[in-house]
């Protein structure tokens, strides 16, 4: 598989490339990047084929999605797709810290949750301002669930119901002013419970379906195969565990990640095959997904993605995997070179 295949959305018939461009690293997290790295990411990304950019008010307090406005608007709109996210209003705040909410150079915005009907539309049309762009192609509900919000999960989640949240994005969608809607979230529990109240499009799961844990192979990523529910992988690194980081989930990784990790190295290493590649590759053999958007800070980082993304892998690597118990046996995987 290439970087720059494209996959159909079921719902939408939006085309994503099988690669994309994950806008969180480029808002600066956990380091800073500059405007000139995050711009010539962009510009790589393009000339090499990637047509497919996810962003979000959050990242970087709106330095993601300024940075891929400047980068994108020149472009031909019908060339590519672009995703953002609602679910928090940024306001304007000058005691914003970096570093705060792990994003090192955040501009002067605090975020707000807001899930409802006005929520969700301000948001959309803050972030159009910022993108400077007419419109976006995909709107996910940003980090909503029980994990994310704990006590006040309950609360917001009425927002998105009773609240209108829901109501908001099928009406964007509806009057054409997106083409499709989904979520961009943490937990898989959170999209299952979604798709009772509301038909989605396209959910960008991060860190849910990974080389490192597949807990949402069943009842979540049946149903959206049988419901057209396209599956964006985000976080293929599980925040950068898989990639050398000692990060899981945003944060330091337990010791029981670590030993799990290694595990899955030593087979890898067995193969002369690095652990980001096999990471990048595994959740696209699963029929519900449509693309895998890692985090990308500049070139270099992009063409590393890239190279390992079509980097051939010996279906005897899988195969072991599996044997060992070290990914689920029910998950399909690649096709081995």
């Amino acid at each position: 598989m290439l970087a720059k295949d494209r996959f159909q959305l079921p719902r939408s018939g939006l085309e994503l490339t099988a690669l994309g461009m994950g806008g969180a690293v480029i808002g600066g997290l956990y380091t800073a990047t500059s405007d000139a790295d995050a711009r010539a990411a962009v510009d790589e990304a393009w000339a090499l084929g990637l047509r497919y950019f996810d962003t979000a008010p959050y990242y970087g307090f709106t330095l993601s999605e300024h940075r891929f406005g400047t980068a994108l608007r020149e472009r031909p709109r019908a060339d590519y797709v672009i995703s953002t996210k609602v679910g928090r209003l940024m306001n304007p705040d000058a005691t914003v810290q970096p570093g705060e909410n792990g994003w090192a150079a955040p501009l002067p915005f605090r975020p707000i949750f807001d899930y409802t009907y006005d929520g969700v539309m301000r948001s959309h049309e803050d972030s159009l301002q910022r993108l400077g762009l007419a419109h976006v192609d995909m709107l996910f509900v940003h980090d909503i669930g029980r994990t994310t919000h704990g006590d006040l999960h309950d609360h917001y989640w009425q927002q998105l119901t009773s609240g209108g949240g829901f109501k908001a994005l099928d009406a964007l969608r509806n009057s054409g002013q997106v083409a499709a809607i989904g979520l961009g979230v943490n937990e898989w529990e959170i999209v299952y419970d979604s798709m009772q109240e509301i038909d989605l499009d396209c959910t960008l799961l991060a860190g849910r379906y990974t080389l490192l844990e597949q807990t949402s192979l069943s009842p979540l990523l049946e149903a959206c195969e049988r419901a057209g529910n396209a599956i964006v992988i985000g976080g293929p690194f599980n925040s950068g565990i898989l990639a050398g980081l000692p990060k899981f989930n945003y944060m330091d990784a337990p010791t029981e990640i670590v030993q799990r990790v290694a595990a899955l190295e030593a087979v890898c290493r067995r193969f002369d095959v690095p652990l980001p590649a096999a990471a990048l590759q595994f959740p696209m053999a699963h029929p519900a997904v449509v693309s895998c958007i890692p985090g990308v800070k500049d070139v270099a980082q992009l063409r590393q993605n890239i190279a390992w993304f079509e980097m051939p892998i010996p279906a005897e690597l899988w195969s072991t995997l599996q044997s060992q118990g070290l990914i689920d046996e029910r998950a399909p995987v690649p096709i081995g070179a």
